[in-house]
């Protein structure tokens, strides 16, 4: 009985067992599902918290702003820095960028806040260097004493707005303090100014500890790429020996080289001034100087506009858009990236040198700390006179090779490279012009047959990056001529089987005309206006002839950038001449000239066309951009009109085409004049030249361009203008007399212009059938 009562008990405690595995193996599916979404969950909530404490936490560390006391800035020499001058006040001034239109002109809304000035804080230049034995500290030294003359002349009470330059050694400096983030080292809120002097060294030295700090800090995934964005700028000037390294391009100021280049990236290439270069054994008196009577202008704009000028971040974009970097932070073509570190001699191939003894090279600039003579205009892409050793191991590249990102984009945007720095490109009119739809201006102007037309450039490279470039910026950049020449012979073959290979393509666009397209397989005129800077081409004249012997008629136009060889250039049948601003400050907005002394060039430009005005067509070239030039410079138009003399000029309204960001300019719809705009521009510099008794007349327009031709009374005859030209007499006049003959432009003048074209009846072709921009009719 025991037994039986003991296994009952056994079994009614295993019964809530069986019923538990009975349960699991009916419902363990849905069971598990539950618990692992559970558990799921719960690590998808930590790892969130975590990322968050993180972010955080990381904020804090690069964030914050540093404790380091302002004592940290000390000299090697010991000596004491003085303390930062407080901020001054200044009312908010008003920019010196170019204005950016977003719509109408609207009246100010009184209602609205007003909006509270800003204090304009003052500006503290730090001179960063580098010596391993002290030559290049007594450089600097002498630096910093001119940089702060123009500090010294300030009255005892007016606050400054540059505070005294101060020097710290890279040598004994924390990286992290400077150049992980703009510094916050002062009492008082300052603006700061990196300046940079570096020798070049062939051995390890603290150069390669602090660029390779800068490369980390560019490429950690967990900093900005630009940290130093808040920077007022940089800039770097080089020293370093041209003799002893295999080629110079690997040796010369190679470690100057790659500090510009990291710190263009780490700034938002916030570049003040161009990278200065300069070899003690020849030239670092002359470089230094000029480099740093060009700091000390930055300096003084910066004082006075708080920024370093219009267009590009930097002071007009000095970075040449062929050089061996590549940026890799846009898309933008800036630097192409090396695919080697530079090559470094041996430590035993030359001895260990800071340059010594360069403490007296500041002495022949001036010995009194006063203000040193104004340089001479220089360009900044070639320093000094090469020498007979330097030229022949220099390597000369290819302006547009066909492994640059510069010939992907050109020949993305239709252009078809010839050789190594020409190209040429089919324009819009001239597919117009095949379809019965209209051709450009130049047919109402001058009788240019545009399906006939062939736009063509000998040197896609340009001294200018214009804020209105139809090539977005994507076209090389340089103030001389330093890549290999195409024989013109090539050059000529080549643009002419481009343009009828292009022309060839339309055979099957519904619409052609069958007769003009026979016409346009037979080239009649070449508009050097594509892009770049047809003159810079060494072989210009030849080319030129080229063209004549085919009787192909010439319409060149230059950018006054290049007076020498403008000069030098012999007949063509127009000589265009871009004036796209009236004043020295309104030019620098718009044009952004490479050249220093890029108005002195502008002027000598106009000089040149004036002695030429007797021998040839000239014509002035007006680019009205609203916003940057329209408004109140009709009399500064006048003014350079009436030193020039041109036989003609041309006002045209800015054509859109998308927005640049590598421009950097912000352009829109908005900054396109309407033709009625155009129209009133016209209208009162043609009052402006008559009160200044200059005979010039409004000969002609064409609305669909948006264009306007003004001409002198020497192509006014029995009260009808003849702009047009007898293009069979200009060929005849150039075989009898030469490209050097001796003719005026009234000699091969044309018939006169046909009544369509003139003022008041728009300019459109009544053969032809004007359509809107899905090809239907409009309507006269």
């Amino acid at each position: 009985m025991a037994a039986y009562e003991g296994w009952t008990s056994r079994l009614e405690a295993i019964g809530p067992v069986a019923r538990a595995i009975d349960l699991w193996h009916a419902h363990r599916t849905p069971i598990l599902l539950t618990v692992f979404g559970v558990l799921f969950s719960i690590w998808v909530y930590m790892l969130l918290t975590q990322e968050r404490e993180y972010s955080v936490a990381f904020r804090k560390i690069y964030e914050e702003p540093s404790s380091a006391p302002v004592e940290s800035l000390t000299e090697k020499t010991g000596a004491p820095v003085p303390a930062p001058a407080p901020a001054p006040v200044f009312k908010a001034s008003p920019p010196s960028g170019p204005r950016r239109i977003k719509g109408e002109v609207r009246k100010p809304d009184s209602k609205l806040p007003m909006a509270e000035p800003q204090d304009k804080r003052p500006i503290q230049p730090l001179l960063f260097f580098s010596s391993l034995t002290g030559s290049t500290e007594r450089l600097t030294k002498g630096l910093v004493e001119k940089l702060d003359a123009p500090t010294r002349k300030q009255g005892a009470e007016e606050e400054p707005s540059v505070l005294p330059c101060r020097i710290l050694d890279l040598a004994d400096i924390d990286y992290d303090e400077y150049f992980l983030s703009t510094p916050k080292i002062a009492d008082t809120p300052v603006d700061y100014l990196y300046l940079l002097l570096v020798p070049s060294y062939n051995i390890d030295t603290i150069n390669d500890t602090f660029l390779e700090h800068l490369k980390e800090t560019h490429n950690d995934f967990r900093i900005d790429t630009a940290p130093l964005s808040g920077l007022l700028g940089y800039a770097v000037f080089g020293i370093g020996d041209r003799e002893g390294w295999p080629t110079e391009d690997e040796g010369y100021c190679f470690q100057a080289k790659e500090l510009d280049k990291w710190m263009a990236k780490l700034t938002g290439r916030k570049r003040a001034f161009p990278l200065g270069m300069a070899d003690p054994k020849r030239d670092l008196t002359e470089r230094l100087v000029e480099w740093t009577e060009g700091i000390r202008d930055v300096m003084s704009t910066l004082a006075s506009t708080g920024s370093l000028g219009e267009g590009v971040p930097g002071s007009g974009d000095a970075v040449e858009s062929d050089d061996e970097y590549a940026s890799d932070d846009d898309g933008e073509v800036l630097f192409e990236e090396e695919t080697k570190e530079p090559k470094k001699l041996s430590k035993s191939s030359s001895n260990l040198e800071d340059v010594e003894d360069l403490g007296r090279i500041m002495k022949s600039s001036g010995q009194d700390g006063s203000a040193a003579k104004a340089p001479v205009a220089i360009d900044f892409t070639t320093y000094g006179k090469a020498t007979k050793k330097a030229t022949q191991t220099q390597t000369v590249k290819e302006m547009v090779p066909k492994s640059s990102p510069t010939y992907a984009s050109l020949t993305k945007q239709g252009y078809s490279i010839v050789g190594s720095h020409s190209g040429v490109k089919i324009c819009r009119w001239t597919k117009s012009a095949l379809r019965g739809r209209g051709s450009c201006y130049k047919f109402s102007f001058y009788g240019i047959a545009s399906h006939q037309c062939m736009e063509t450039t000998p040197s896609l490279s340009c001294s200018n990056k214009c804020v209105f470039c139809w090539r977005h910026g994507t076209n090389p950049v340089g103030t001389t001529w330093r890549w290999v020449v195409d024989p013109p012979e090539l050059i000529f073959d080549g643009v002419k089987a481009g343009h009828y290979k292009k022309i060839k393509m339309m055979r099957g666009v519904p619409g052609v005309r069958s007769e003009r397209f026979a016409e346009a397989m037979r080239i009649r005129h070449c508009a050097l206006s594509l892009v770049g800077e047809p003159i810079f081409y060494p072989h210009i004249n030849e080319f030129l002839g080229m063209l004549h012997a085919e009787r192909i008629s010439s319409f060149l136009v230059c950018n006054a950038q290049h007076p020498d060889q403008l000069a030098a250039l012999k007949a063509v049948t127009q000589l265009y001449v871009s004036i796209d601003a009236s004043n020295k400050e309104s030019l620098r907005k718009i044009d952004r000239p490479l050249h220093r002394d890029f108005w002195e060039r502008f002027q000598r430009c106009l000089d040149i066309l004036r002695e030429k005005r007797f021998k040839q067509r000239t014509v002035f070239r007006l680019t009205l951009v609203k916003g940057f030039n329209v408004e109140e410079e009709v009399s500064g138009y006048a003014d350079l009109v009436e030193r020039a003399l041109p036989c003609f000029v041309e006002i045209k309204g800015v054509t859109y085409c998308g927005t640049s960001s590598s421009a950097g300019a912000g352009l829109s719809m908005a900054n396109v004049p309407f033709y009625a705009e155009v129209t009133d521009f016209v209208t009162a510099l043609d009052r402006k030249l008559k009160e200044r008794g200059l005979d010039y007349g409004i000969a002609a327009e064409h609305a669909h361009s948006c264009c306007v031709l003004l001409a002198s009374g020497r192509f006014r005859v029995n009260d009808k203008w003849h702009t047009r030209i007898d293009y069979q007499k200009f060929f005849e006049l150039l075989e009898e007399r030469g490209a050097d003959g001796d003719w005026t432009p009234e000699e091969y003048m044309g018939e006169a212009t046909p009544e369509w074209a003139t003022w008041g009846n728009g300019g459109f072709d009544p053969r032809d059938e004007r359509v809107d921009r899905k090809g239907r009719k409009i309507e006269a």
